[in-house]
C-alpha cells in the first residue's frame, strides 16, 4: 500500500476504518527531530544530591529501567549540563519519579541553577542523596558507568534502595507539556 491510496495528502477521513499514516518530514532538522521525540510520552525524574551541604539537582525526561539483577536504571543528560559534573562525583544520588502535582517542581529544577530549590521541598538520606516528597517513587543510586551519546551522556545507575507511593499518579511529559494519565475504562487498551 502506498500513501497515495489514502488521498492526495495521505490523509484518512475520520470513521473510514483505515488508520492514518505519519506524514514524512522533508528535512530532518533539530526542531523536527525534537518534535518527533516529543510524540513519545515520558515521565520526569529529578536527579539530586547534596553538594557542599546544599541540594543540587535537575529534571530529566530520559529515564529507562535497564536490569533487575543487578538493579540498574539509566538517565540521559545534555553534555552541556553544568549540574551533572557536580552530581556525578557524589557517592549516592537520589532519583525522584515526579508525581502529577509536581509540574512546578519540574519547572524549578529545569530553571536557573541557583534558584532550583528555593520553592522545592526536599529531604536527604543519610548517604547524601536528595529525594522530593510527593514523588511516585524514590531511588538511591550509585553511578556505575557513563557512555557518551552524541550531545548527551548516558549514566548507568545501580539502585541501592527504593520507596514507592502507589497512591500518586506520575507526571507525564508529552508534546512539550505536562499531561495526566486517564485511567477510565474507555481509554484502556488490552495488552
Amino acid at each position: 500500500m502506498t500513501i497515495n491510496q489514502h488521498g492526495p495528502q495521505g490523509l484518512i477521513s475520520p470513521g473510514s476504518g483505515i488508520e492514518p499514516q505519519p506524514t514524512p518530514v522533508a528535512l530532518m532538522d533539530a526542531q523536527a527531530l525534537r518534535e518527533a521525540f516529543g510524540r513519545f510520552p515520558s515521565g520526569v525524574i529529578a536527579v539530586c544530591g547534596m553538594v557542599d551541604d546544599r541540594p543540587v539537582g535537575m529534571a530529566v525526561s530520559s529515564f529507562t529501567s535497564v536490569s533487575l539483577a543487578p538493579p540498574l536504571v539509566s538517565v540521559c543528560m545534555q553534555t552541556s549540563s553544568r549540574t551533572w559534573p557536580k552530581l556525578r562525583e557524589l557517592p549516592r544520588l537520589g532519583l525522584s519519579v515526579l508525581g502529577e502535582q509536581q509540574g512546578e517542581v519540574c519547572r524549578a529544577l529545569a530553571g536557573a541553577e541557583d534558584k532550583r530549590f528555593a520553592q522545592v521541598h526536599w529531604e536527604t538520606t543519610g548517604e547524601g542523596a536528595v529525594v522530593l516528597p510527593g514523588a511516585v517513587a524514590w531511588y538511591t543510586c550509585t553511578l556505575r558507568a557513563e557512555l557518551p551519546a552524541g550531545d548527551h551522556t548516558i549514566a548507568l545507575l545501580e539502585i541501592d534502595r527504593l520507596w514507592t507511593l502507589p497512591s500518586v499518579e506520575p507526571l507525564v511529559f508529552h508534546g512539550s507539556r505536562f499531561r495526566r494519565l486517564d485511567d477510565g475504562a474507555r481509554s484502556a487498551v488490552p495488552a
